[in-house]
């Protein structure tokens, strides 16, 4: 770690890797690197994904809707390989400009619809299938509220505390104190709000719910960051009861393991075509033989 404080030159220009984890992803520029086709399967939702917590928001809502007895939200889901650079081939960046999962493709309209970033594609799924927004215009407000601060807090802890706390190859005090400040400011902003309500928008399970337990659930559950003691999520009590309960839900626990590609094989599920993928398709069956 260098001792010498840093001096921005007078126009930034990128001539060096900036190191650390997932580094070799990150450019500042956009458009594709490379022609390549993505699959289409035999749905007419096609979802290009990885299990990280933006991906597990499309996967949990889609298996939430066919939990719901919504046949026509049933689905295909491919394993994009952000390390390999998957997101920045031809076919990705035509769905997705940004070339960041989840992306989605519908093909039941036509011409087919891309929906991309993964607050909108909840929104889209709601409004399409009628199901995890609530009708009454206060809740309603109140889900949509929830809903886009996930997406602006998301950041703060990922891109912020998670990159300079477990990603970064140096650890410095400034921004690790700075991102830890302001995630435990978010999971306050939470616990109280949870004091008072069973879910995000009142009595009802929505889609602000599957936009924020990714992140914040998945943190305060210890599966994130191998943060939890550092941040003592154990203080945030409401928070706990809400993500544990969560948790629980049969659509969550698929949700989780489509186009995971990491952790125990038996919670990895890189592709799903099919209900039964679940059982028959993880990677500790493909492996074993099984």
């Amino acid at each position: 770690m260098s001792d010498t404080p840093y001096t921005p030159p007078k126009v930034w220009t990128w001539d060096k890797a900036s190191g650390g984890q997932f580094a070799n992803i990150n450019r500042p520029i956009a458009g594709p690197t490379h022609d390549k086709d993505l699959p289409v399967g035999k749905h007419k939702l096609q979802l290009y994904s990885l299990a990280t917590p933006n991906g597990q928001k499309a996967a949990i809502m889609l298996e939430e809707l066919l939990e719901a007895g919504v046949s026509a939200a049933d689905y295909d889901a491919w394993l994009i390989k952000i390390g390999d650079g998957d997101q920045f081939s031809s076919g990705f960046v035509a769905v997705n400009p940004n070339s960041k999962i989840p992306a989605l493709m519908d093909h039941s309209v036509s011409p087919p619809q891309r929906v991309f970033e993964s607050g909108a594609i909840l929104l889209y799924l709601a409004e399409k299938f009628g199901k995890f927004l609530p009708a009454d215009p206060a809740a309603r407000t109140a889900a949509l509220s929830w809903l886009f601060w996930q997406m602006g807090a998301g950041p703060l802890l990922g891109g912020g505390f998670g990159h300079f706390y477990a990603y970064a190859p140096e650890k410095y005090e400034y921004p690790i104190n700075r991102y830890a400040m302001e995630v435990k400011r978010q999971l306050d902003v939470l616990d109280r709000h949870l004091a008072d309500n069973d879910y995000m928008a009142g009595d009802d399970y929505s889609i602000a719910d599957i936009a924020i337990w990714p992140w914040y659930g998945g943190l305060v559950l210890g599966r994130a960051y191998d943060a939890a003691e550092f941040l003592d999520v154990a203080s945030y009590k409401n928070v706990v009861r809400w993500a544990r309960q969560i948790d629980e839900r049969p659509a969550v626990k698929r949700g989780r393991m489509v186009n995971k590609a990491n952790g125990p094989l038996e919670e990895q599920l890189h592709e799903r075509h099919d209900a039964s993928d679940f059982a028959t398709k993880t990677q500790d069956k493909l492996q074993g033989g099984g």
